[in-house]
Parts: structure tokens; sequence; C-alpha cells
């Protein structure tokens, strides 16, 4: 078996480790794989070209799989790879802008049993009954606004 052939077993070897450490990881066939292929290269550098070439090329293995390794699992090598943009955008939901107040009157449009949604001023927002369960087309009022939902009360309880 010439080198060549010794060396790009060793670096499909090398390619497999590093697919089970970024897509596969865990111990699954990519790494079981790596490591067979790398003792198949080093045994066949033993047995074509003798001890010496056996002796460089396992030294070698280990050195690239370690090198490789270590830069692969470096703090700066994944910041590379990560998403680094930090998001500032905000879901308009139309009650933190004030669309929806304190007093305003609407309807449930969905069975709120306690959460449901609701249509006030003509946004279907979801709510909150303060009481129990409201049937669909239950008339309810505003008694509390939150960041993603609303506090309503039953206008059929007065």
């Amino acid at each position: 078996m010439s080198i060549t052939a010794i060396i790009l077993l060793i670096l499909l070897g090398i390619f497999l480790f590093i697919v089970e450490f970024l897509l596969v990881p865990g111990i699954t066939i990519a790494g079981i794989g790596g490591a067979i292929v790398m003792a198949v290269a080093v045994y066949l550098a033993y047995t074509t070209h003798g001890n010496t070439v056996g002796n460089y090329t396992l030294v070698a293995t280990l050195v690239l799989t370690v090198g490789i390794g270590a830069y692969v699992l470096r703090a700066k090598t994944w910041k590379r790879l990560a998403l680094n943009k930090n998001l500032e955008s905000k879901v308009e939901v139309g009650l933190e802008n004030g669309r929806v107040k304190v007093g305003n009157r609407g309807e449930s449009i969905t069975r709120m049993a306690p959460v449901g949604k609701i249509k006030v001023n003509g946004l279907i927002v979801e709510g909150k009954s303060q009481r129990g369960f409201l049937d669909q087309h239950t008339p309810v009022e505003v008694i509390k606004v939150l960041n993603t939902q609303v506090i309503v009360k039953s206008l059929k309880e007065e």
C-alpha cells in the first residue's frame, strides 16, 4: 500500500472524528469509523513499510488527532461557528402601545377556561378571566393589561 493511500486513510479518519464532534455528537458510526480507519492506516504502514515508517505514521496520527481535537475544542473555534447577533426587536401584540386600556369593553371570541381570545377595540388578544370560565361571545371588560394578555371580567355578572 502506498504512502499516499495511508495518508488519505488517516485524513479520512480525522475527518470522521470532526464529523463526530460537530454534526453527530455521541458515540456513533462516524467516531468509531474514524478510529477504525486510522488504526487500519497505521497497521498498513507497519506491515507494508516496516517499523520505522509505522512508528512515524503512528506518532504523526496521534499528533494530528490531538492537535486537531484541541483546535476544534478551543473557545475561539466555536465563536466563529456561533450566532453572535443580538436580537433586539419586539413582537407587536398591541398591548404595550396603549391600544388596549383598562376599562375597554369587548367580547370573548373563544371559551375562556380561564384563558382564551377576546376582541377589544378591533384587536384579537389573549385574555384571562378574573373569575372562572366564560362562554364564547360573553361581553367582557378589561381590568388589567399585562405584556402579553389582558385580565378581564364578565359583564354578565353585573
